[in-house]
């Protein structure tokens, strides 16, 4: 399984044009292959919507992508409203757990770590010994290696019922000692983080 994240930077003031656009345009594209989340956000860089497309593999990705744009109606007639596109593919972690889309938000964390080269293993491995105490506390819908986009880095996208419970836990999860993981942060160069809502048609609330 890979992920395909999608990220646009939008011009200010169409983010409500854009996802009702977007929303009718799904419509077509869902019978290729759905959505896993569709997001806007909300702190962080602004006027950006973040749209993740999961697929079996590679060859899939291009398959279907291909079917999908001889469709009328696909893309999304939002073509005006982009300032930016930025494209990744991730490869999620052997160790993690299978995202399912649901009703686990709708306040959603994208963070993304980039680190020193070659330490990947040993970061790998502090997380897979960490994580299943962590997720005790909150899920984890996405973990997983960048394989094309910005090098050297991973993503990890985590949702909450309110910014206060992410709050809770994650002091619940520092307070225990499970939280961090030990030793990863020693490999990091460089941590973004943004939190984002869902969209109304987005698999993922």
């Amino acid at each position: 399984m890979i992920y395909e994240i999608r990220t646009y930077t939008l011009r200010v003031g169409s983010l409500n044009e854009v996802e009702k656009r977007f929303g009718h345009a799904y419509e077509s594209r869902q019978k290729y292959s759905p959505l896993a989340g569709f997001f806007h956000t909300e702190v962080g860089p602004l006027n950006q919507i973040v749209h993740i497309w999961p697929y079996a593999d590679q060859a899939e990705r291009t398959r279907i992508r291909a079917e999908a744009a001889k469709d009328p109606n696909w893309p999304p007639k939002i073509q005006e409203f982009i300032v930016n596109q930025d494209v990744q593919i991730v490869h999620p972690f052997a160790f993690a757990p299978d995202w399912k889309p649901g009703k686990t938000g709708p306040i959603y964390e994208l963070r993304q770590y980039h680190f020193q080269p070659g330490t990947l293993p040993a970061i790998q491995k502090a997380w897979e010994e960490a994580l299943p105490g962590r997720i005790k506390l909150s899920p984890i819908n996405l973990l997983g290696n960048v394989e094309y986009g910005p090098a050297n880095s991973f993503i990890h996208l985590w949702s909450y019922p309110t910014l206060e419970q992410r709050t809770s836990v994650r002091d619940k999860s520092r307070e225990a000692g499970t939280w961090p993981p030990k030793g990863g942060a020693d490999h990091y160069l460089s941590q973004q983080n943004k939190i984002m809502l869902p969209s109304a048609f987005s698999p993922a609330q």
